[in-house]
This record gives structure tokens, C-alpha cells and sequence, in this order.
């Protein structure tokens, strides 16, 4: 365990050399402040997870000096993670208005509202914890409330930019102005802990504004129905698509409970005050369809969404021949056989889909490179700290921020222990960090027993033999084998045989050691798959006594 002395440290849980899962230590002093707690979704080497967080190990052997929880926005990656652990860690959460709406909704559903703290800061509020100082400074993104941190310490102060882009029309809240932030560096900084997840676009992330108007555009020329799909969290472009259905004369439709919850926290909070009146599934069904527009979820092809069981005619509204699809979304990379596999679906169904690769209907929320050149020049930090991004993102930062003029940068990754001050940077120790995934209604590690053998389950198939003991401790009648998975079909009978007769004619004396030889008999029969398949699938043997 390590405990911070006269320094300031940084240790990223989870969110350095991986997107998503986002965990960020900042310590000085003997206490340490938490910013972010998020989460991210499942991909195929975790068969039947849909969930995937951070283990906190360091930090849960060490609560009593965690202070608090500092969340900077509303997208899963940064607050997905708290209904598991907030009610262990025990401190008081930090949120704005928006933000915390969401955590509250999170809580409510496990039963956690009246156990945990969760602190509403005003928009640009600041507050203190321990020997931390915390202001949030709006920054655009894609959804409300998007923040960066200017957090202040006896060592130098750090500004944390969340995630983040530059808009000059960001159709959802009031971003810091270029002034605003070059006061915020004038004031010195002495790093900068910033996002990196488009560091190789050398284009802006573009404005909300030209989504806007591209849509618009777009539907305008449409006939028939309109359905557009996009990330839930986006709130930004929820405003926007509402005001493409007002403006292109359609009525709106709205299909998918994440993005009903996020309307009414969106509406809760001072948000959304114009979005037009929906109408229901049935009614969308009946009214002419050139003038009707849904927004849908499911735009990365998760399978129970909306959009999916449209696709798959298992839901009320229906797509027919000559209507369209707008995806204004980007594709996450893993997700594109899901994607086509929706899109193949609609397609057979004679509708038309249009997508950010025809059209300019969608803009990123993180920062392109002329976008991260502008943040340096205002900010000025001494010390460039890239995060949010897979190896190869914050390398780049590193390398884009010395071009630039920033005098330090330092690569970390998760579990690697940053002293920024004094002397900095310099990495100290590496601390173990790791993942866990929610199994059902249990939280396991993703690289323990249970999702071990379920991989190679998946990969080799399973057999399962039972042998039974007659009461002289022979083996009695015929074993029972049952086969998942292995790939022998037509000559399943033949392998069964040959098992069955091993078995019985190499162990025609009474068993002695029970243990000693279910594990021969395991060896056997693996053996004998391998033999016959080239697979080795998991043998699991049990032996009943008469």
C-alpha cells in the first residue's frame, strides 16, 4: 500500500491504455481524491459478460484516505461503474446538476439513494476536499455537462480535461471561452491530464451546428419514414434531432428507454426545453410517413435495442421498402459484425441506410489534433499527461505535445504510480490494477476460474462422464458421457464406443483411490477427443458409489 507523502501523485485505475473504464487517483499528502468511476461493455473474450469494471483493489485496502468520488460527466465510461462500488467505498460523490441526475437514477436502481452521498455542484462551481481545490470549467462534448477539472494542490495545480472537443456551436450548454481558458493558464498549471482519443484525426471534431444542418438537409429530401439512430448519452444531438423534426415538418417518435430516461433528466435539469411532444408506437404506425421521424436506440447493434428488434420484426414500429435509416453515430470499433448483421437485416427489408461515411450527420466529442494544439496554447502546462486512450493514442499525445512546445510529457498506464510533483514526472512503483465483470447478479475477476474455463468451453467443448461403483467398488453398467460442443457428429457413436470400452476394460478391478482415478479417466477421455478432433474440450468426471 502505498500512501502519499509531501507530493502530488496520479495513479489511473482504469482509462490508461484502454478506452472506457475510466478511474483516475490523484494523492497528496496522505489523502487521495478519486475522478471518474466508469465502466465498459463486454467484447467476445468474455463470453456471456455484458459489463466489464475496474478492480479498485488499491484503492478499497485504503478507503479511509479516499476522500471523495469527482465525476466530470455522464457518459458510462466515467460513471458506469458506481452503482457497484459506491456503497463500498463509502465516500461522498461530486457531480453537476446533469451528471448527478443520472448517478441518482443509477442508485435508485439498487437501492442506494439514502446510502450514499451525492454532492450537487452549481455549473462552474468549486468546492474543497482535504487539501485538494476543485472547479469545474465547462467544456464541449457530447453530451450536457461535459467538464473538465482545474484542481488545485499544495504542489501545483492540475487541470483534467474529461473528455472534450471544441464547438462553436454545441447546441447543449455554454462551453469556456479561448479567454477563459488561456486565464485559467496564465495562472499556471503544472499538468494537464487530457484526453486522447483522436489523436490521429488531423481535422477538428467539427461542430453540432453542421450536424444540424446536414440533417436537416438530408431529411428534407427524404420521402416516407425516417428513423435515425444514435448514442443515447447524446444529448446534444437529441436537441438537434429534435429540432430536425419540428423544422422538417415530421412528428417525433422516441423508441428505447435509455434515451427516454435521458430526455427526462435532460428536461429535469434546464435542458431540452423545446424538444417537441412524442407520440406513441402505435400512433408513429398510423400517421402519413413522410411525416413522421423516430430516434432510435441500438446504433451499435446491440441486439435487444430498438433498432434491432425493428430489424427483426419483434417490435411495434415497422420499417417497410423506400424507408430510411440515418445512423448518426460513429461505429466503435468491435462492434461492426453487429452493426452489419442489423444492417443486413434492414437492407432485406428494402430500406435504405445512410450512414456518417455518406453524409457529415455525426461529429466526435474528443479532440482532433488542431483542437488539442489550441488546448496546449491556453493551458500551457508544464507537464502533458495523455489518458483516455489505448497505447497507441497516448503515445502520439506524448510525441504531438513535445512538437507542440509542452516541455514535459510522461506515458503511463494503468497501475503505474506518477509523481507529479516534486521532481516530476517520474513513475515510482507499478500498483496491480486488473478488471472484473458482472456475471449475472456477481462480480468475479475477468481473469478468474469461472470465465477461464467458460473460454475454453466455448473454444473446445465440454464432456461430461459419470462412472458408477458397484458395492465392491467395481465399475458397474455402462459410464454415461454426455458431449457440448465437441465436433464429432456423425461419429459421435463410434467415439462413445471406444470410451466406454476403455473405461470398463482397463478397470475391471475394485477402484482404490476414488480421486486417482477420475483424473486418469479425465487424462483418457481428453486424450481420446484430442485424438479424434484436435480439440481439447474440458472433461469433467464423476464417480457415484453404490
Amino acid at each position: 500500500m502505498i500512501k502519499p507523502k509531501n507530493e502530488l501523485l496520479f495513479l489511473a485505475l482504469g482509462g490508461s491504455a484502454e478506452i472506457g473504464m475510466n478511474v483516475n487517483l490523484y494523492g497528496c499528502d496522505g489523502k487521495w481524491v478519486m475522478v471518474d468511476l466508469g465502466m465498459t461493455f463486454s467484447d467476445p473474450a468474455y463470453p456471456g459478460i455484458d459489463l466489464v469494471l475496474p478492480d479498485l483493489e488499491f484503492i478499497e485496502k485504503q478507503s479511509k484516505n479516499l476522500l471523495g468520488i469527482v465525476l466530470t460527466h455522464g457518459h458510462e465510461d466515467h460513471i458506469g461503474a458506481i452503482p457497484y462500488f459506491a456503497g463500498e467505498l463509502d465516500v461522498p460523490l461530486y457531480a453537476t446538476p446533469f451528471t448527478a441526475g443520472l448517478i441518482r437514477r443509477k442508485l435508485e436502481e439498487v437501492g442506494l439513494e439514502n446510502d450514499v452521498e451525492l454532492n450537487i455542484i452549481p455549473n462552474e462551481g468549486s468546492f474543497d476536499l482535504g487539501p485538494f481545490g476543485f472547479r469545474y470549467l465547462p467544456l464541449a462534448h457530447s453530451i450536457a455537462e461535459g467538464n473538465a477539472l482545474l484542481i488545485d494542490t499544495p504542489y501545483g495545480k492540475i487541470f483534467h480535461t474529461g473528455d472534450w472537443k471544441l464547438d462553436e456551436e454545441p447546441m447543449l450548454g455554454i462551453p469556456s471561452t479561448p479567454e477563459q481558458l488561456t486565464a485559467v493558464g496564465d495562472d499556471g498549471i503544472l499538468a494537464m491530464v487530457c484526453d486522447s482519443t483522436n489523436v490521429f484525426n488531423n481535422a477538428p471534431s467539427g461542430s453540432e451546428g453542421d450536424v444540424y444542418r446536414n440533417l436537416m438537409r438530408v431529411v428534407e429530401n427524404l420521402d416516407n419514414r425516417v428513423l435515425v439512430t444514435t448514442f443515447a448519452s447524446n444529448a446534444a444531438r437529441l436537441q438537434t434531432l429534435g429540432e430536425v423534426a419540428k423544422n422538417s415538418g415530421r412528428q417525433l417518435c422516441v423508441a428505447g428507454r435509455s434515451l427516454d430516461r435521458m430526455i427526462e433528466n435532460s428536461r429535469e435539469n434546464g435542458y431540452l426545453k423545446d424538444f417537441p411532444a412524442t407520440v406513441s408506437f402505435d400512433d408513429a404506425m398510423n400517421i402519413p410517413r413522410d411525416e413522421i421521424m423516430i430516434i432510435a436506440t441500438g446504433g451499435q447493434g446491440e441486439a435487444r435495442a430498438a433498432l434491432g428488434r425493428i430489424a427483426g420484426d419483434t417490435h411495434t414500429i415497422k420499417l417497410t421498402e423506400g424507408d430510411h435509416v440515418l445512423f448518426s453515430s460513429k461505429q466503435i470499433p468491435g462492434n461492426e459484425i453487429a452493426i452489419g448483421r442489423i444492417q443486413n437485416q434492414l437492407a432485406a427489408k428494402g430500406v435504405v441506410m445512410i450512414t456518417d461515411r455518406q453524409e457529415h450527420i455525426h461529429v466526435s466529442g474528443h479532440p482532433g489534433r488542431p483542437e488539442l494544439a489550441e488546448m496546449y496554447k491556453w493551458i500551457r502546462p508544464e507537464i502533458l499527461v495523455p489518458v483516455h486512450g489505448e497505447i497507441r493514442h497516448m503515445k502520439e499525445q506524448a510525441r504531438f505535445a513535445i512538437e507542440q512546445g509542452v516541455p514535459k510529457t510522461i506515458f503511463q498506464q494503468n497501475g503505474d504510480v506518477v509523481r507529479l510533483a516534486p521532481d516530476g514526472p517520474k513513475i515510482l512503483r507499478q500498483e496491480r490494477t486488473g478488471r472484473l465483470v458482472v456475471d449475472g447478479d456477481v462480480i468475479i475477476p475477468a481473469d478468474g476460474k469461472t470465465l477461464n474455463e467458460r473460454r475454453k468451453i466455448a473454444y473446445n467443448g465440454m464432456i461430461s462422464v459419470a462412472i458408477g461403483l458397484d458395492p465392491k467398488g467395481k465399475v458397474s453398467g455402462q459410464p454415461s458421457l454426455r458431449l457440448s460442443g465437441v465436433p464429432l457428429e456423425e461419429d459421435e457413436e463410434d467415439f462413445l464406443d471406444e470410451i466406454y470400452n476403455k473405461i470398463t476394460e482397463t478397470y475391471r478391478k475394485p477402484i482404490g483411490d476414488i480421486d486417482r482415478f477420475s483424473e486418469e479417466v479425465r487424462l483418457m477421455v481428453r486424450r481420446s477427443a484430442t485424438e479424434w478432433t484436435g480439440k481439447k474440450p474440458i472433461v469433467a468426471v464423476l464417480v457415484v458409489e453404490a
